[in-house]
């Protein structure tokens, strides 16, 4: 069925204040903009193919059965849906005619649906290139940069400051919907370098430099090109909102979007802080998870960006409902358990859902069944998932300029890494955490006990002083790998910025060899635990070690029967102060094959791998510079994830608000709200733990919780929102505890 509205232009009479967007309406919801109330999101990805064959009736129909609140809409950018005005706007190729954006945007305010139209704007086709070929990103030879069958466009030339916000005005003024929303909207990446007049032009009005001929990250002004880079993009962001303002008023909003990923967000020049200061709405393009980061990920990414842009505010995530990544299969239905848990992370870390669709008519026609009982599920129980608080002890500190000018171009390896090893141990001993970014430390840790820095090694003075004030309060810290001991610039320091504090100094300043860091394959090194323990333990003596008893610190709880664990990474000599510990030492590499030759040629070494010491304050320092999180990470071995587990324990002062006991990999996630606690968790248990696609559940139970109440909670009262139960609980000396059956996907407590 082709659309079904007159290809026209129309004034709608339903407005961001008007339009209910599904919410119930209120007292409040006068003053309450549309981008605080839209919670479930739908969008069909338009295709050029689509205009003759969308059948809008249907759709309307889809958006009732998903209680979508909002949609996102093709409106231009490459292509128009629409009969445009704007020149060298590109109509779709099988648009003739036909005002697609215009009939759905109409029949979404008819439905009382927000409308988010999407952009598209980083490229162009052959005609424009020919037309404005100074418009476009070029390389040192002055050729265009190319995607295909398309050219790049420069984000310092007109096209970003006059055609774009042409389009955006044509768009706003004629169609009215609520907002904008653009997936491409930050130009060329970061591993190419535009030499286009405008960027030369600019760089050297700003700098009084030109721009880097090739890749240097020790070249300072390689890193100013980045940090202009960055400012850019703000600058996009800022225009692009002033020209949907003044088009379609003040709610009229352009709000972009963004990576999940950290690295990515770097790699395009997208300064996540900065975005969420300016932003008033996180509009997230993460569609899928990938192997190694599992479900969890979405969840920590949902808490990540709510600690920049507030838990006031919503973050809409695009979840794919088909074949995404491993590999791509754009009109194939991915498992409904594996597009419903993707889904249910983002919930419990409190993303919004959008269920996301290529093209308006499928063969594969199973994925239509995928969000809506989730969706349903959600308009049930809005209420304990949205205008909540994250409730923890635990803070783990991140920093986009870490992974920028520490990470350069092994980003993945040095930062990414160590940071999903702490995340994964923490989610594995279900013991809650929020993510802190470094500039952000003294704003919130008041209500922590303990910060992390998993090799957050570049941090500027101001994130060390936060840190060095935290301690002075009484906090403790767990600091990985070669936490600061780089400045902001990524620049190798003679010692530790936080050296004081661990400890520990480094005893040459010369820098690290590549090698030490990355590893392609796990180094065959290992940790001597300290002490030994040999006196009762079964086992025959090689003649060679000491005879030692003794009582292990708790740290080490669970090694009982082992002097040694499996390491996989490199290790330099440190130097310690008085009242600091080392409790694991460096073995050296020795030969794996063949096996006659696996005999420990240095069995023994005082370099330090693990190190604690205790504050003036009484906060616990441990300083880890064995990457044990970031083996973790790429190997899984239980013993790492103990070992974080016994170290977060011992650090928090055993001060966990939630103990959790059973069997199962549980993700575990505590909010408040007035008068109550939501506690969401989710099993991530199963055959695709960390292989995708998940076909199967399978239960776990009995889970026995024991929780702390905060004021304000009196917790007698308990209901399960999933399996739609009250049950018995048991609440003295502010701690409740209760016992939940069986989990097949999640569960969500509330006790008030």
């Amino acid at each position: 069925m082709a659309a079904t509205f007159a290809a026209a232009e129309f004034n709608v009479l339903a407005t961001a204040s008007s339009v209910l967007t599904g919410v119930e309406a209120n007292s409040n919801s006068a003053v309450v903009p549309w981008y605080r109330r839209v919670t479930r999101w739908g969008q069909v990805n338009i295709t050029e193919k689509d205009p003759a064959k969308y059948d809008i009736a249907w759709w309307r129909n889809y958006w009732k059965r998903t209680q979508t609140q909002g949609v996102i809409i093709n409106a231009g950018g490459i292509v128009a849906y629409y009969p445009t005005k704007v020149p060298l706007h590109r109509q779709a190729q099988y648009l003739n005619g036909i005002d697609l954006f215009g009939d759905l945007c109409r029949a979404a305010h008819e439905d009382g649906l927000a409308v988010f139209a999407r952009m598209d704007s980083n490229r162009a086709r052959e005609e424009f290139y020919k037309a404005h070929p100074d418009w476009f990103a070029v390389d040192g030879d002055g050729m265009p940069y190319r995607a295909v069958d398309m050219y790049i466009t420069c984000v310092n030339s007109p096209y970003y400051n006059e055609h774009i916000p042409a389009i955006l005005k044509e768009i706003a003024q004629r169609y009215h919907p609520e907002g904008f929303t653009d997936n491409s909207w930050s130009g060329l990446g970061r591993d190419s370098i535009c030499y286009c007049a405008y960027c030369q032009r600019n760089f050297q009005k700003i700098s009084g430099k030109e721009i880097p001929r090739k890749k240097n990250w020790d070249d300072q002004t390689y890193r100013e090109w980045i940090k202009w880079n960055y400012n850019r993009r703000l600058e996009i962001w800022e225009l692009n909102n002033k020209t949907t303002k003044a088009a379609g008023g003040d709610d009229c909003i352009w709000s972009g979007m963004n990576s999940g990923s950290i690295n990515g967000q770097s790699r395009s020049f997208r300064d996540f802080r900065a975005i969420c200061k300016r932003a008033e709405i996180v509009m997230l393009d993460d569609q899928a998870r990938r192997d190694n980061e599992g479900f969890q990920h979405n969840a920590q990414v949902g808490k990540l960006i709510h600690g920049m842009l507030g838990w006031e505010k919503l973050v809409p995530e695009s979840m794919a409902m088909y074949q995404a990544h491993r590999p791509w299969f754009r009109v194939a239905s991915k498992p409904e358990p594996e597009a419903r848990m993707w889904v249910i992370e983002g919930i419990a870390g409190g993303i919004q859902p959008w269920w996301h669709m290529i093209a308006a008519s499928h063969d594969d026609r199973r994925m239509y069944h995928s969000p809506e009982k989730i969706f349903n599920w959600h308009k049930t129980n809005e209420e304990f998932l949205i205008n909540r608080q994250p409730v923890a002890g635990v803070g783990v500190v991140w920093s986009q300029e870490n992974a920028d000018f520490y990470g350069r171009d092994q980003a993945e390896q040095l930062v990414e890494q160590p940071y999903r090893g702490i995340t994964q141990a923490l989610i594995r001993a279900r013991i809650p955490f929020v993510p802190v970014h470094a500039d952000d430390i003294e704003r919130d840790s008041a209500a922590l006990s303990l910060l992390i820095l998993p090799n957050v090694a570049a941090m500027s003075g101001k994130q060390v002083a936060a840190i060095q004030k935290f301690v002075s309060r009484g906090g403790s810290i767990i600091a990985t790998g070669e936490t600061s001991l780089y400045n902001e610039w990524g620049m190798q320091q003679n010692d530790y910025a936080l050296a004081d504090i661990f400890g520990a100094h480094v005893t040459s300043s010369a820098p690290a060899p590549a090698e030490d860091r990355l590893a392609g394959e796990a180094y065959h090194t290992y940790l001597r635990l300290v002490p030994e323990i040999r006196d009762g333990v079964d086992g025959p003596r090689n003649g060679t070690e000491p005879a030692i008893t003794g009582k292990r610190h708790p740290v080490l709880n669970g090694f009982e029967e082992t002097d040694i664990i499996a390491f996989g990474g490199l290790l330099r000599p440190l130097k310690l102060d008085a009242g600091a510990e080392a409790l694991m030492t460096y073995i050296p590499q020795f030969p794996v094959y063949p096996p006659e030759t696996a005999w420990m040629r240095v069995p023994r070494t005082d370099i330090p791998g693990l190190i604690l010491n205790t504050s003036a304050q009484g906060g616990r320092i441990v300083f880890m510079p064995a990457d044990i999180d970031r083996q973790f990470e790429r190997f899984n071995l239980p013993d790492h994830g103990n070992l974080l587990a016994n170290l977060v324990r011992w650090a928090s002062k055993e001060n966990i608000l939630l103990e959790v006991e059973g069997p199962g990999l549980i993700d575990c996630n505590v909010y408040q709200q007035p008068g109550r606690l939501v506690v969401h968790l989710v099993n991530l248990t199963s055959a695709a733990t960390w292989r995708a696609p998940l076909d199967e559940f399978i239960n776990v139970g009995p889970l026995r919780v024991k929780i702390k109440l905060p004021a304000g909670v009196k917790g007698t009262s308990l209901r399960l929102l999933v399996s739609d139960q009250k049950i018995p609980v048991i609440t003295k000396d502010s701690w409740s505890q209760f016992e939940i059956q069986a989990i097949a996907d999640h569960e969500v407590i509330v006790l008030s």
